[in-house]
Parts: structure tokens; sequence; C-alpha cells
């Protein structure tokens, strides 16, 4: 087999949500197959997994300011970073509003859930990634070549099984909000879409459907929810970094429109 097939060397790649929880594992997979990244997120918002990385990394990896729901803002960033580190090759929308299980969060009756939450999660997670696909997406499109992964959910093709959650001493008891899954849904959707209209110009689409990953759950939580995995367990950071070099990389360069589930066989049963 040729590797190299998987090597990014002398590619650019862009990731938003940089700083969240999955961020710094795209960006640490991207970079280590030999990408530049440009990490992009809020003003405000850090974290020490992405400050480690630049460490590691001198020169190889960058921090932009910028808010996929704001046009403007994302028009900046285009401008200034295609100008420092050229068009990318590679763009990982990954930036969402997610809520994890926890008893102190504002939980509410399905019947009570504001539409506000719902409209929040839609804003950023299906229009974010929309607008952001436009204005970064484009620039690809028009120098014919490049790879654009969309991170979706197991929620995407699946409810929540409430069961998961019921431990979890809340009154109300806590609900996955259902706007997330429908975003995600919609983010595979939106996948199929570009990948038809941008495939005639040399831009592949895909998205990447993570399962419940590790990230400080409660051991009753890990415990429900690795018993309904065929694989016996939830995801951990290197089980992710495999699918996403794949569908960044030539070696997948006749695959495009699909979303590729890595939730240890989940949806089997």
């Amino acid at each position: 087999m040729d590797r190299s097939l998987f090597a990014l060397d002398g590619k650019v790649a862009v990731v938003t949500g940089a700083l969240g929880r999955l961020g710094p594992i795209w960006i640490e997979g991207l970079l280590g197959a030999g990408a530049t990244v440009l990490g992009l997120d809020l003003a405000g918002v850090e974290s020490a997994a992405f400050d480690g990385l630049r460490e590691r990394y001198p020169g190889q990896v960058w921090l932009g300011r910028a808010d996929i729901g704001d046009r403007a803002s994302l028009i900046e960033a285009r401008r200034e970073w295609i100008e420092r580190l050229g068009v990318p090759h590679i763009l990982v929308n990954n930036a969402g509003i997610d809520q994890p299980p926890s008893a102190t969060a504002a939980n509410f009756r399905l019947e009570d859930i504001p539409l506000e939450i719902c409209a929040d999660i839609l804003r950023v997670n299906v229009l974010g990634t929309f607008q952001m696909t436009q204005v970064f997406g484009a620039e690809m499109a028009a120098a014919g070549r490049g790879s654009i992964v969309n991170i979706g959910s197991l929620y995407a093709s699946v409810a929540p099984d409430a069961h998961f959650y019921d431990h979890i001493r809340s009154d109300p008891p806590f609900l996955k909000p259902p706007a997330y899954g429908a975003s995600k849904a919609a983010v595979v959707n939106l996948t199929r879409y570009f990948a038809t209209a941008w495939g005639p110009r040399g831009v592949r689409v895909n998205a990447l459907s993570p399962g419940g990953v590790l990230g400080g759950q409660d051991p009753e939580f890990i415990r429900k929810f690795s018993a309904r995995v065929p694989l016996g367990r939830m995801a951990d950071a290197p089980d992710l970094i495999g699918p996403l070099l794949f569908l960044a990389s030539d070696a997948s360069c006749y695959v495009t429109g699909i979303d590729l589930p890595v939730e240890g066989g989940f949806t089997a049963w």
C-alpha cells in the first residue's frame, strides 16, 4: 500500500471550533500527517490542549478568531489567512453547540423546551456550517481542489436513548436537546448538497459522524453507553483520527457525499 496516500505534507487545513472538545483532536491528527493548520474559534475562548499543540508544532499551527455565524467575521478571516497561508486544501467544519449530560444544566420537559434554545443550536450547527462552507469552500472550488469534512453525529441518524441519562438526578430529567440531532441530520444533507454542487469543480465534501466520545462523562453513563456498543466501549481520541485522515487525504480521492459513521457499530442493531 502507498502510505503517501494519507500524507498531508504541504497541505493547508482549516478547522472551526478549534478550541472546543474535539477541535484539538482533529488538529492533532492533521498536524501529525504533515498539514499546516489554521484553527478558528470565537474571541475570548481558550484551550490548554490547543496551546499544547502550538508548543509541539511551532510554525505549523495557527489560531484565528472568527464567528461562523457572522459573515463579515468570516470574510475578514478568509482575507487575512489566505493571504498568509494560501487557499486551504482541507476544511473541517467542527464548530457546533452540544449539551453534555449534566444535572446542573438548564433542563426542560420536552413540551417546555424554549424555541430560543433550538434556534441557537440550528443557527450555529446548520447555518454556521453552511456559511463557513460558502465563504472558505468557495475559494477551494475556485482553486479546483480540496476536501471538506463536516462533523456530524451518531444522533443524525438515531434518536438519543433516554435510558443513558435516567441515573442523572434532576427535575425535570435531563434530555438531549432534540434540535441537536436535527441539526446534525441537516449537516449530513448539506454535505450531499455541496458534494453534488462542487464535485465538478474538484471539491469533495463528506461527513464524519462520531458516536459517544470519552470526555469526562460520569462512570454510569459510560457503562450504559458502552454496553450498547458492539465494540463494548466509547470512542477515544485516536479512534477519530484515522477516519478524518482518510476523508481529508488522497486516500479517499473518489469518495464524496458520504456520511462515515465512527460509532463502534452502535447503529448495527
